[in-house]
């Protein structure tokens, strides 16, 4: 399945005149997940990696701890305007019973809790506490990061509107880079692709997100392991704290050879090796 991206027209103005001519945009589908036939929710989503944004959602749902809990993923029956299967509807077969909501929820960029109730939320579902000091990485490193997940964007090349999430090793080699329209669904495909892999708890790696850190890609961090968070934009207030009590370090504005450290400084170094 490779359609993620689509042409459609548009009036381009500049100060020299105007144009009419197609323009590449990034796809955004809805991704319908059932659980042995029940919907459990429905996600706006750009198509591809399926398999791992699944894989990531029911492990930040705490419905999975390990991908052999999963035996099957399928698509089911559906078919667009033109009679070709729209690949939009996923059941997923579990070894174990579970508990599903009343009624299917709509996923969004909220976390769905405030304040203490939230942060308390985390600690309850946790199974990898952040306690060890490590990894270490250097600043030079980390402040490259971003960088070396923008060169990896191909879909963001073309269309200009996809948000991405990779998972590095301390030293800076890319393990995964995922891109998708929902930065909450990009990051569900790393650590789907890092569940499949049996890197999880990623207690060795750096999570980079292309835009900003909210609550709940701070809360897929912890509940994945993952003891390093960076972003190119701003973290919520939420995030901060949340990354304090956990042990997450939680680094924004990553940008050039500068970055704010949120919480947990002690894993980061200059290269001069200062704290």
């Amino acid at each position: 399945m490779t359609r993620v991206t689509a042409q459609r027209r548009m009036r381009r103005i500049t100060s020299a005149g105007e144009i009419d001519r197609p323009d590449t945009l990034a796809v955004e589908e809805p991704l319908e997940i059932r659980v042995r036939g029940e919907s459990l929710t429905v996600t706006m989503r750009t198509p591809g990696n399926d398999i791992d944004l699944v894989h990531g959602f029911l492990f930040g749902e705490t419905l999975i701890a390990e991908a052999a809990d999963i035996h099957s993923a399928r698509y089911c029956a559906g078919t667009d305007d033109d009679g070709r299967n729209t690949y939009n509807v996923l059941d997923v077969g579990l070894h174990h019973p579970v508990v599903l909501p009343d009624r299917p929820f709509l996923t969004t960029g909220a976390c769905g809790l405030c304040g203490r109730t939230a942060l308390d939320e985390v600690r309850l579902r946790t199974r990898y506490p952040l306690s060890a000091p490590e990894p270490l990485v250097d600043a030079a490193v980390l402040a490259a990061l971003p960088e070396s997940l923008r060169s990896r964007q191909s879909v963001f090349d073309a269309t200009g509107g996809l948000h991405a999430a990779g998972l590095f090793t301390a030293d800076g080699t890319a393990l995964v880079v995922r891109e998708d329209i929902g930065r909450h669904n990009a990051v569900d495909k790393v650590i789907g692709w890092a569940l499949r892999e049996n890197r999880i708890p990623a207690a060795d790696l750096v999570l980079v997100v292309s835009g900003r850190a909210s609550f709940e890609l701070a809360q897929k961090a912890v509940l994945a392991g993952i003891p390093v968070l960076a972003a190119v934009s701003a973290p919520s207030s939420l995030a901060v704290d949340l990354a304090a009590e956990s042990g997450l370090t939680l680094a924004g504005f990553v940008r050039g050879e500068t970055m704010n450290i949120y919480s947990h400084p002690e894993r980061i170094r200059r290269s001069d090796g200062a704290g």
